[in-house]
């Protein structure tokens, strides 16, 4: 074809002249291709900084412009709240010229600019998941006026959707208002970190006829700096006031603080404690010598303000900024040009490596990330898993599996999504009303996240809510919200199907910092915002807490978790510790804690071994396997070595290692019971206690035992990955 851009609007091309684009980039050319040329769905999977969003919206609103929709003519999904309002800051700069108007829709945007849209609904709608559900709910009359004529929805990090209630959520409500508009928009699907096209393409498409195109673009050189220092404590040490000598800090916060000293720097933490956290210990070293105060935090319990702040303050290029964040500054969030990522501890997947990296390293310069991790010295005491050195380890495979393999996790569906079906079963019937039992099995059971289920299943939910006086029937023997669901389903917090908690509001001398959700005692000291803050009244009824500066450490934190880990980077970790690989960019620390690992694993025989046995008539299982592998692990260990063997406990720290209180069973009897596995025809079913229905998910307590029980047999236990793993030993 012609050279795209003689195709794209003519504000479009102003743009680029303005903008001082010499070129359209591979992936703009080739999405444009797809769009102009095609009638399929769009899967762009470029790496960050490469176009992605100009890729996808240049020609999507060059055919909006031709053709102008009746209705809103794009809707953009969004992950979070910051990205949207990235993106929109970045599209109405876009549509200067042009007649096309851009609409952000989430909880922080005035309702006089969501009532502007619904008065006139044109252009570009830019929402999140959760505020796409209230739109079903609460604007069902209005919704074929409002997106009749959709022709485009492009769902933005398309990675942290796929293999999630979020992500089925998606797929519910775009083929809900499919069926209300009886329009089928294309889609088109971003994302810079995804290992098998082919799962994410098969999620793209769900409950369309449309095929999805993925157009394979030339690898772009990219040249990466990388450090891994490793230090044996974490906590600040205690100084007398006023002190400014290097040695009156931690080494391990003195070199977090010239690692970004004087920088455009984000630092990347696994947890929003560990963020709050390291900026309260930066401020003080920057305070206590005499620095400017340059220091943020993002995280989604921070106020609307402040979040507004940081991302202003790392646009800024005249200033050094340095803010921690979580995932939330993972996403796409264009944050101009980054000096450096710093990475505490080992990120919690290959693919988040790839996002936090792809952060830095814009228009040209190369990506420079620093890891840092830091364990307790220890003691003499510590048994064999304690000795090792599993963030490290972990920080090595992540990195050499990209390296090495460009390898990236597979996302796996869930089979049985039953928290979102309660959801969308009772948005359904909130929206629509009245329905017949036939009539709303066929709605339902026809969104793509529920072809798992049968209609007997489907059956057994509705008499369990009926029970439940969830759902009520009528006298002409429809369905309709039951009188114990209303105050759930007319909350707000039932548009999100990630679980909610009851949250507190922090305020100090009238400005809002942020939420908090276990409320702290008067006394305690909290860290919110990058700062210490001490707790001086607790307002339980209209849940709000009030705070001044403190100084210490803060005496509660927040409650988080990792995630699941693939086997594959387990078995990269064990490889690490096993050969004698010199990283090049392990720094002087790190290399003296692998090589003293390395020696420790000799002496061991971990290349030869799994189980070990340890002092008080105990047994470590190092299954070198991922979260799911070593749940299921467990659950055997548990729940029949209990009974065969007479082993009397089982404890850990998954999915590194396992411990066994072997009673009187011996280590060779659990080894060859362990090794039998690989040989069984054991079922997951028979890894789960009789009675037991684990609700995991915000509205699993709402589920039938029997299926919650299939649910987490399918979606939690992997007998045949265990079975594998040992296998190989």
């Amino acid at each position: 074809m012609t050279s795209p851009y003689h195709y794209l609007a003519p504000f479009i091309q102003e743009y680029i002249y303005r903008e001082g684009w010499a070129d359209l980039r591979p992936v703009q050319v080739e999405a444009c291709r797809v769009v102009f040329e095609t009638d399929a769905h769009l899967l762009i999977a470029a790496g960050t900084a490469s176009g992605k969003t100009e890729a996808a919206f240049l020609p999507v609103l060059t055919l909006l412009h031709n053709e102008p929709p009746s209705t809103i003519g794009a809707m953009y999904i969004g992950p979070i709240k910051a990205l949207i309002n990235d993106q929109f800051d970045r599209l109405t700069d876009l549509l200067k010229q042009a007649d096309i108007p851009v609409w952000a829709w989430h909880g922080d945007v005035k309702q006089s600019r969501k009532t502007n849209l619904l008065k006139r609904p044109q252009g570009i709608l830019q929402i999140t998941p959760e505020s796409l559900e209230s739109l079903l709910i609460n604007k069902h009359a209005e919704l074929h006026r409002l997106f009749g004529a959709l022709r485009f929805v492009i769902v933005d990090e398309i990675h942290a959707f796929i293999g999630s209630d979020r992500g089925a959520q998606i797929l519910c409500q775009l083929s809900r208002l499919a069926q209300i508009t009886q329009n089928h928009p294309r889609r088109v699907g971003l994302s810079a970190t995804l290992g098998d096209y082919g799962m994410a393409e098969d999620w793209l498409r769900s409950g369309t006829d449309r095929p999805v195109i993925t157009p394979h673009l030339p690898a772009t050189p990219h040249t990466i700096q990388l450090a891994l220092e490793h230090f044996y404590t974490s906590s600040l040490t205690v100084r007398a006031r006023g002190d400014t000598r290097d040695r009156a800090f931690s080494p391990y916060q003195r070199h977090l603080f010239e690692q970004s000293h004087s920088r455009k720097c984000l630092i990347f933490a696994n947890g929003r404690s560990e963020t709050e956290n390291v900026i309260a210990s930066l401020r003080q070293i920057a305070q206590a010598k005499g620095f400017p105060d340059v220091y943020h935090v993002h995280h989604g319990s921070i106020a609307a303000s402040l979040r507004e702040a940081a991302e202003n303050a790392m646009r800024d290029p005249t200033s050094p900024t340095v803010t921690a964040a979580t995932v939330t500054f993972e996403m796409g969030i264009d944050l101009g040009q980054l000096d450096r990522v710093i990475q505490l501890e080992a990120p919690p997947s290959v693919a988040s490596f790839l996002q936090r990296l792809g952060r830095s390293g814009r228009r040209g310069s190369p990506a420079d990330m620093r890891f840092v991790c830091a364990e307790d010295k220890p003691t003499g005491g510590e048994s064999l898993p304690e000795r090792l050195p599993w963030q490290l380890l972990q920080c090595i495979a992540v990195i050499q599996l990209y390296l090495e393999e460009k390898w990236i996790e597979p996302i796996a569906p869930l089979n049985y999504p039953l928290s979102l079906l309660y959801q969308q079963t009772m948005s359904t019937l909130v929206a629509l009303g009245e329905l017949s039992p036939a009539s709303l099995a066929q709605r339902i059971l026809t969104l793509p996240p529920f072809r798992s289920l049968s209609q007997d299943d489907f059956r057994q939910v509705l008499r369990h809510w009926i029970e439940l006086d969830h759902i009520q029937r009528t006298p002409e023997n429809g369905l309709i919200v039951g009188l114990a669901a209303e105050r759930l389903v007319n909350n707000f917090k039932f548009y999100a199907i990630f679980p909610d908690s009851e949250e507190y509001t922090v305020w100090s001398d009238g400005i809002e910092l942020g939420t908090v959700v276990v409320p702290p005692d008067v006394g305690d000291r909290l860290s919110l915002a990058g700062r210490i803050w001490e707790v001086t009244e607790v307002n339980s009824r209209r849940k709000v807490l009030q705070v001044k500066p403190a100084i210490g450490s803060p005496s509660v934190s927040w409650r988080g978790s990792s995630g699941n880990i693939h086997t594959r980077v387990l078995q990269r970790m064990r490889q690490a510790l096993l050969e004698d690989t010199d990283y090049a960019y392990l720094q002087p620390g790190a290399k003296a804690r692998l090589a003293e690992a390395r020696t420790l694993a000799k002496k061991e025989g971990l290349e030869s071994s799994y189980l070990f046995p340890l002092e008080g008539n105990a047994c470590c299982i190092l299954p070198w396997a991922g979260t799911i592998a070593v749940r299921t692990l467990e659950r055997f260990l548990r729940l029949h070595c209990r009974e065969t063997l007479k082993i009397k406990g089982v404890m850990g720290r998954s999915p590194y290692f396992l411990v066994v209180n072997m009673g009187k069973c011996s280590t060779v009897s659990l080894y060859h019971e362990l090794k039998s596995l690989s040989d069984r025809r054991l079922s997951a079913d028979e890894l789960m206690a009789e009675e037991e229905a684990p609700k995991l998910q915000k509205y699993d307590e709402f589920i039938p035992s029997t299926l919650l029980r299939r649910a987490f047999a399918a979606d939690y236990l992997d007998v045949e990955a265990l079975g594998n793993v040992v296998r190989s030993w």
